[in-house]
């Protein structure tokens, strides 16, 4: 290359190298500052709004000063991304620092990034304060009463203890029925046939039909029909019937899934040692199965301890009962409120032991 194809050859500059974000910081600190604006506006808002009785007023001005400071946190990642821009374009003008411009600038565009996401959850945690200060707080004062929730707390706590017991009770049977069903699904040969065809059609009718339909034909059906052993059933045992036989047909499935994702070896394995088909799934295939579907498995018994809420329409006095007769009575909906609560402290820690359950496979089927 000649000198003169040099000099002919615009040279870029280090600052052309690195794409500083020119743009990104300044709009972030932006949207950060009008968020903090907004939350603030709220906050105080929210302090005016408190009824100047009681510690209810001290709960409420407190969560106000909480959260507007809280929200002015968002301000920090934005104004670290308008330094950090600085130092890149300080850095990308001077020859020899390309990598310190360029890594200052991947700092600020992060900055930036976790300013605009904060933001993003100042702005709607912000709106949801809105709307509970909505119509003279009126959506408040509905869902969230301190009197109608300090009159109701107790005996709606006390009824939820008959959800905890269908659920146990139901979630004991789901895991023998469905294990059964499972098994006569994979009947193997044609003397299974049968078989395979009654566990299928099952499976397929009760994974169709809505649970409070179910609950409903047994609660009031059975005893209609006069059955012997099960015209008698409390309201509380037809749900726990009910449920069984519901979520028996969906465990079912996962059961079977559990077990076709055993490799053929094993049972060939066990097969040849002399063991027989029955004898093979009961030491061999099942434990193994049972192992990787316990997180699917717990999922469907969160679903099945929320379905408890739907014994309401047999008469079973549960929390949900309780609570409307609450509701009913005092044109109140913060009973509800107090259900809704119970149910989320009970199955958010399962939700994050399944998902924990969940990594755990995964990560162990990656080292495997």
């Amino acid at each position: 290359m000649t000198a003169a194809t040099v000099k002919s050859t615009p040279a870029a500059t280090p600052a052309a190298r690195v794409p500083v974000p020119r743009v990104l910081a300044p709009a972030a600190l932006a949207v950060s500052a009008l968020s903090c604006v907004f939350a603030v506006w709220t906050a105080a808002t929210l302090w005016q709004a408190a009824p100047d009785q009681g510690g209810w007023a001290w709960t409420l001005r407190a969560v106000a000063v909480i959260g507007g400071l809280a929200a002015l946190a968002v301000l920090r990642p934005a104004t670290e991304a308008i330094r950090r821009s600085g130092r890149a374009r300080a850095a990308a003008a001077v020859p020899g620092r390309i990598a310190e411009a360029r890594a200052e600038a991947a700092d600020a565009r992060e900055a930036a990034q976790v300013a605009a996401g904060s933001s993003l959850a100042v702005v709607v945690l912000t709106l949801l304060a809105v709307f509970l200060l909505a119509n003279d707080h009126a959506v408040q004062a509905t869902f969230f009463s301190p009197e109608a929730i300090s009159s109701s707390f107790r005996n709606v706590t006390e009824a939820f203890g008959t959800n905890v017991f269908i659920a146990v009770a139901a979630e004991a049977l789901v895991l023998v029925w469905g294990l059964v069903l499972a098994v006569a699904k994979l009947a193997p040969g044609r003397a299974g046939r049968p078989l395979r065809w009654l566990a299928t059609a099952y499976i397929d009718v009760f994974r169709a039909v809505p649970s409070i339909v179910i609950i409903y034909l047994i609660g009031f059906g059975l005893p209609l029909a006069q059955i012997p052993g099960l015209s008698s059933l409390t309201p509380t045992w037809a749900a726990i019937f009910a449920l069984t036989l519901t979520y028996g047909a969906y465990v079912a499935e996962v059961y079977r899934s559990g077990i076709d994702s055993i490799h053929w070896s094993q049972t060939a394995a066990a097969r040849s040692l002399g063991l027989s088909h029955a004898r093979t799934l009961r030491h061999v295939v099942v434990p193994q199965a049972v192992r990787r579907v316990t997180p699917p498995l717990l999922n469907d018994f969160i679903g099945l301890q929320k379905d408890t809420a739907l014994v309401t329409v047999i008469g079973t006095i549960d929390a949900f009962n309780q609570a409307k007769i609450y509701a009913s009575n005092e044109f109140n909906l913060s009973s509800v409120t107090v259900v809704a609560a119970l149910f989320v402290v009970i199955t958010i820690p399962q939700t994050r032991f399944a998902d924990r359950l969940l990594a755990r496979g995964g990560a162990s089927g990656k080292d495997s």
